[in-house]
C-alpha cells in the first residue's frame, strides 16, 4: 500500500492593491496603443484603397488640385496641382484620360473611371447683379452729389450687367470714379470690389421717383373710397401727373367726383370729401352771437360738404340766408361783423317768422 501523502493546508494568495495613478497609466497605454493602432490600419486602407475618378466638380480657386478630381488621394497628394480651372462663372471639361495620364505622371498608379468619359467643372463666383450695383451708385450720389437716394433709381445701359468676382470678395460694392450731369442725368462709374480686385464699367441714367396713389378697384361717381381701395407706389416723376395724389392720409372716406378706373392714379380732384347737406334737405340753422344763440329749421336749396358755403330758405319767410355747412344736415350763418352785430341780433327774431 502506497503512504498517503499529507495535504497541506490552505493558504489564499495574497493580493496587493493598485493604486489609482497605477490605473490611470495602464488605461493612458491602453488608448495611446488603440490610436496607433487605428492610424497604422487607415494608412494601410488608404494605401490599399484605389483611386477613384470624382464626377462633376465645382473649383472656388484658379487651380484644380488631385484632390479635388480623385478620391483616395492621401493629403500630401491631394494637394498636387493638375489643371487651370475655367474662368470665373464659367464651366469647362477635361477627359478622364487626361486625368488618368496626370495621375500616372504622379506615379500613384491607376484611376478608375466608373465609365466617365469626361469630368465638368464649374468655377464658382460672386454674382453682383443689377440691384447692387444700381444701391452703390446711389450711395455715391448721396455722398457725392447731396440727392436723395430714397428718391432715385438708376436705369442702367445694355443688358443687366453682371461684375463676375472671386466668392471670397464679399465686402459690398462701391462706386469710383463717378461722372455725373445733374442736367441730363447721365451717370458713369466702376464698380469695384475690394481694392479694385474685380471692376466694371457701367453707365446708365438717373431717373427722379415719387410716390403716388392708385386706385386698386374702379368708382362710380359719389362712391366713397377706403384705405383698402389705394396703394402706394414708386413712379418716375416724369411719368405721373403733376397734380398727382401722394400719402394717402384723408383720402380714405372721400367720395369720387367722376367715374375712375382701376389702376388710375388718383389726382386733385379726383376725391372730394362727401356733402353733408343735400339740395333740398331740411337743415338747422344755427346763429351763435354774443349774448345771443338761435337755431331754426330751412331747406337747403344746394348741397355742400363740410365748410362749403350754401344758400338756405326760411320756408316760412321765404327769405334766402348764406350759410356755411358745419356737420350733417347743420348750417351755420355765424355772426356778422362787429359793426353789423347789432342789426344782425334786431332781425333774427324776423328768420323765425
Amino acid at each position: 500500500m502506497h503512504a498517503l501523502r499529507q495535504i497541506p493546508p490552505y493558504r489564499p494568495a495574497r493580493v496587493a492593491t493598485l493604486s489609482v495613478g497605477i490605473v490611470g497609466r495602464a488605461l493612458l497605454a491602453v488608448l495611446a496603443l488603440c490610436l496607433l493602432v487605428g492610424q497604422v490600419l487607415a494608412q494601410d486602407a488608404r494605401a490599399g484603397a484605389p483611386l477613384r475618378l470624382r464626377g462633376d466638380v465645382t473649383a472656388r480657386g484658379d487651380v484644380l488640385t488631385l484632390g479635388d478630381l480623385v478620391e483616395g488621394a492621401s493629403t500630401e497628394a491631394a494637394r498636387q496641382p493638375l489643371f487651370r480651372a475655367p474662368a470665373l462663372g464659367a464651366t469647362g471639361t477635361i477627359q478622364a484620360r487626361r486625368i488618368a495620364d496626370a495621375v500616372a505622371g504622379l506615379g500613384l498608379g491607376a484611376v478608375e473611371t466608373g465609365g466617365r468619359v469626361q469630368v465638368s467643372v464649374l468655377r464658382s463666383a460672386r454674382r453682383v447683379t443689377a440691384p447692387e450695383i444700381e444701391a452703390a451708385l446711389k450711395r455715391a450720389l448721396e455722398s457725392g452729389h447731396a440727392l436723395d437716394a430714397r428718391n432715385l433709381a438708376v436705369r442702367l445701359d445694355g443688358e443687366a450687367p453682371v461684375l463676375l468676382a472671386p466668392v471670397d470678395l464679399d465686402g459690398p460694392a462701391s462706386a469710383l470714379d463717378v461722372a455725373y450731369d445733374p442736367r441730363s442725368r447721365r451717370i458713369a462709374a466702376l464698380i469695384t470690389l475690394g481694392e479694385r480686385q474685380a471692376s466694371l464699367r457701367v453707365t446708365g441714367q438717373v431717373v427722379e421717383i415719387r410716390e403716388v396713389a392708385v386706385l386698386g378697384r374702379a368708382l362710380n361717381r359719389g362712391e366713397a373710397v377706403t384705405a383698402a381701395d389705394i396703394t402706394l407706389e414708386r413712379r418716375p416723376r416724369e411719368a405721373t401727373p403733376p397734380d398727382a395724389q401722394g400719402a394717402q392720409g384723408g383720402l380714405p372716406g372721400q367720395v369720387a367726383q367722376r367715374g375712375l378706373s382701376a389702376g388710375a392714379i388718383l389726382r386733385a380732384g379726383d376725391l372730394a370729401p362727401p356733402d353733408l347737406v343735400a339740395r333740398g334737405e331740411a337743415v338747422t340753422i344755427v346763429f351763435d352771437a354774443p349774448g345771443l344763440n338761435l337755431s331754426l329749421r330751412a331747406l337747403a336749396n344746394e348741397s355742400g360738404r363740410l365748410g362749403a358755403t350754401i344758400t338756405v330758405t326760411n320756408p316760412i319767410s321765404k327769405k334766402i340766408l348764406s350759410a356755411t355747412v358745419i356737420g350733417p344736415g347743420r348750417v351755420s350763418v355765424g355772426p356778422a361783423p362787429a359793426i353789423r352785430q347789432a342789426s344782425a341780433a334786431l332781425d333774427a327774431p324776423a328768420l323765425q317768422r
